[in-house]
């Protein structure tokens, strides 16, 4: 700039290319307004501060200088910045033991001579922080330390709280213990026993929900093994694709899927996929339906719980093949993997046919149900030498003007020890709900289970049911005494079935 009698000193930035006219910053700020300035800037205190510092160094007398205006007004500017900060400092953090700090905002640091109130500075400006946590002190080898009063062994109160409060950091991560590790604070061994206590819990319990999300099957959803499995199927053309779940029950959950085909043999257009839980609890009050199965006895007790549910689908698709053979309506077997039985689907276009309790039928078409339930109940005690030991209307479907038998899993022998006495309990479910259904027909239980078994045990008087069963527990005594004579045999099921291929399980 241009001044009547000063030189103009060179501009520390550089040449400026000249763009429009220059005005000076005397021609804004009076000359009397710059020396006020300047005699107030002289009462400033003096700061540690790089800025400061070049401007004591200099002339500040001369205010004729604009470098020397700017730098005075940066610094006025940068204090009143500072003082802005503090305040907000103290407006968010009141009396508060967490606080926040602006000091990577602030332009000078702060000075520690200044009486007001509003520049003290706060705690976390210094190196003395009075919630630190001490460091538990070591205690000698003799095992105490001091002497006289002031003995202090390893078990003091203060010296083993510290050390409890440093231990919790070993804790699992997934245990959260707060923020008490920056603190000065002393546990006692109770409560540190409890937490610990607890931080092993957790992480059983922890280990518990990981094993039964990544090993078991629920509701709706599988587990990765068992969606890898299906993939499998998918990627080998066995499967077109899977649709969805349409049903679910208490042992296994069914999904529908599309056929494709299975070594050059063509696979029914729609099919089913039975995928049977892996939750151990589903099966727990459900071994002994095949515990005491002669054909699987000798493979039940060598087997982990986890596969005994393999073992439960695997008997499921004997029991199917057995019905097939004998025609009784029922899904036909396509393939079985692990605990993935695959079976022809039983309705049209991805509709299932209903359970014989949601269909509405006439009087006639109910009797005929009604015998052929009774037909079927006679080929499998007598043909297919099995008790379904599950029947009643909800595994029961309608389709096409016929009843078909599905759900067979649990399905057993006559020389099973409890057969008569599952019998008897299907034969109770089906002669209920077809006299309530007004069948005229229909037999009595004490009648269907003498025509269906073929015995002849005689029905009391007053038809006591629990005088029934006690005839019928004790021919099931006799026949076992009579089997324990003869010997157990175990019956391979290969040989009699001619089962359905099964996909070798190549990644157990």
């Amino acid at each position: 700039m241009d001044q009547i009698g000063v030189e103009t000193p060179k501009s520390p930035w550089g040449s400026v290319a000249p763009a429009a006219p220059a005005c000076s910053l005397t021609e804004v700020m009076s000359e009397q307004l710059a020396n006020q300035l300047t005699e107030e800037d002289s009462a400033f205190p003096i700061l540690a501060d790089p800025a400061a510092d070049l401007l004591l160094s200099e002339d500040v007398s001369d205010t004729t200088s604009d470098l020397m205006l700017a730098k005075m007004l940066q610094l006025q500017f940068d204090h009143e910045f500072d003082d802005q900060l503090r305040r907000e400092e103290k407006k968010f953090n009141g009396d508060s033991k967490v606080s926040i700090s602006f000091e990577n905002y602030r332009m000078v640091h702060p000075y520690e001579d200044c009486d007001s109130s509003e520049d003290e500075v706060d705690w976390q400006d210094t190196r003395d922080d009075p919630y630190k946590a001490d460091k538990p002190q070591t205690t000698p080898r003799k095992g105490f330390s001091g002497k006289g009063k002031n003995i202090t062994t390893k078990h003091d109160a203060e010296i083993c709280g510290r050390k409890n409060t440093a231990r919790m950091d070993n804790f699992a991560p997934e245990v959260h213990v707060g923020d008490g590790l920056g603190m000065d604070l002393k546990l006692s061994n109770q409560v540190f026993n409890s937490l610990k206590q607890h931080c092993y819990s957790e992480q059983r319990r922890s280990a518990r929900l990981h094993e039964k999300k990544e090993h078991s099957t629920a509701e709706q959803a599988v587990d990765p093994r068992t969606r890898l499995l299906m993939y499998k199927m998918v990627n080998a053309g066995v499967l077109e694709n899977i649709n969805g779940c349409i049903s679910t029950g208490k042992e296994s959950v069914v999904f529908h899927a599309d056929g494709g085909s299975l070594e050059e043999q063509p696979v029914p257009s729609e099919v089913v996929l039975k995928v049977f839980k892996t939750t151990l609890n589903e099966f727990k009050n459900r071994d002994r339906y095949i515990k005491d199965d002669y054909r699987f006895i000798d493979r039940f007790s060598k087997l982990n719980p986890r596969k005994i549910i393999r073992l439960w689908a695997e008997k499921e698709m004997h029991n199917l093949t057995r019905m097939k053979k004998a025609e009784i309506p029922c899904p036909e077997v396509v393939l079985l993997k692990k605990h993935i039985l695959v079976m022809s689907f039983i309705g049209k276009d991805h509709i299932p046919a209903p359970k014989l309790k949601d269909v509405k039928l006439g009087s006639e078409d109910m009797k005929n149900a009604f015998y052929q339930v009774l037909h079927m109940m006679q080929q499998m005690y007598q043909e297919c030498n099995l008790v379904h030991a599950d029947l009643s209307e909800y595994n029961m479907l309608w389709h096409e003007g016929k009843v078909w038998l599905i759900d067979v899993s649990q399905s057993i022998e006559p020389r099973h020890p409890h057969a008569l006495e599952f019998l008897f309990r299907d034969c109770r479910n089906v002669s209920t709900f077809f006299q309530k259904r007004g069948v005229s027909e229909a037999m009595s239980v004490y009648e269907l289970f003498n025509t269906v078994s073929g015995m002849n045990i005689p029905i009391p008087p007053d038809e006591d049911e629990a005088e029934f069963i006690a005839e019928i527990m004790a021919y099931e005594k006799r026949n076992e005494d009579h089997v324990q004579r003869r010997g157990k045999k175990t019956f391979p099921v290969s040989s009699e079935d001619g089962d359905p291929p099964l996909i070798p399980d190549s990644d157990d």
